[in-house]
This record gives structure tokens, C-alpha cells and sequence, in this order.
């Protein structure tokens, strides 16, 4: 619900061929379109993404996949702006010049799906992944409440 602000967020193993892809909610991010996502995502680097509808997020999930990791914005099922990052999904093995070029533009194209707050979203996707810290964290096997040590199911 775009107007509600609430979005879908999705965890996929990448590593492992284990075919698991957690679901789950998530409020915050104001996109009015597309989706982003990431494999910088705490401590399991799997990809982890968010969006409005599900062919943009699986069209950044397919991109991710196909730069062999990184961080996308996708709008209508096309690419706005990646940074690759081959080297394990986190590293990339361009100078650093381009690197923050690429960030900049990367950060710039946020606007074109709705984006308009003063956080780093890709940051705050790579937090929600890391399920050793409270409260409701996303993993490959849906949404985790850290506290009770258990899964919460998706009604």
C-alpha cells in the first residue's frame, strides 16, 4: 500500500542455491515506485530488497544476480542506476573515484522512484537483514522476532 507507506521486502539466498525467499512488510522508505535492493545486507550479504510492486523487485533482484552483486534502483521493470560490486557482492574492483560517482548517481536516481528522505535507504536495508540485533529483523525464512527467538507469520 503505496499510500500507507507500506512496501514489500524481500530476503534471497544467494550463496548456497537453497531457492529460500523470506517476505515480509516494511514502513519507512516512502517509494511511490520501483524497488532497490543490495547484497551489502548484515551478516549473511543475501540479497535483500524492497519495493512497490513485485515485477520491480524481482527485476532488481535479476540484476543484482547478473552484476554479481551490489545495489540497484529499478523503476517499470528497468534499470535507473547500479553499482556493481563483484567481489563477494561488497567489494568492488573499480578506484574509488568511480566508485563514489557511481554512489552519487546511484543516490540521485532515488528521486525518480519517490525517495525523498535525508536517511541512506540501502543502509537501512542492510540493517533489517541482520537478525542478531532487536527487534523484527527479515532473513531468508521471512520476518524474525529477535527478542522471542522466533518467526512471525504473515497473515
Amino acid at each position: 500500500d503505496i499510500d500507507l507507506d507500506l512496501l514489500k521486502i524481500a530476503v534471497v539466498e544467494r550463496h548456497k542455491g537453497l531457492k529460500e525467499t523470506g517476505l515480509g512488510i516494511v514502513k519507512g522508505f516512502g517509494l511511490k515506485s520501483g524497488a532497490i535492493a543490495t547484497t551489502i545486507s548484515h551478516d549473511s550479504h543475501n540479497i535483500i530488497a524492497v519495493g512497490t510492486n513485485d515485477t520491480d523487485i524481482a527485476a532488481a533482484v535479476n540484476k543484482l544476480q547478473e552484476i554479481g552483486g551490489g545495489l540497484t534502483v529499478i523503476k517499470d521493470g528497468e534499470e535507473l542506476h547500479s553499482v556493481a560490486l563483484p567481489i563477494a557482492g561488497l567489494l568492488s574492483d573499480q578506484s574509488a573515484e568511480l566508485v563514489n560517482q557511481s554512489l552519487m548517481t546511484l543516490h540521485e536516481k532515488l528521486s525518480f522512484i519517490g525517495f525523498k528522505d535525508r536517511f541512506n535507504p540501502f543502509l537501512t536495508l542492510s540493517f533489517l537483514a541482520l537478525p542478531v540485533i532487536p527487534d523484527i529483523k527479515m532473513t531468508t525464512t521471512g520476518l524474525f522476532d529477535v527478542k522471542s527467538f522466533q518467526h512471525i507469520a504473515l497473515q
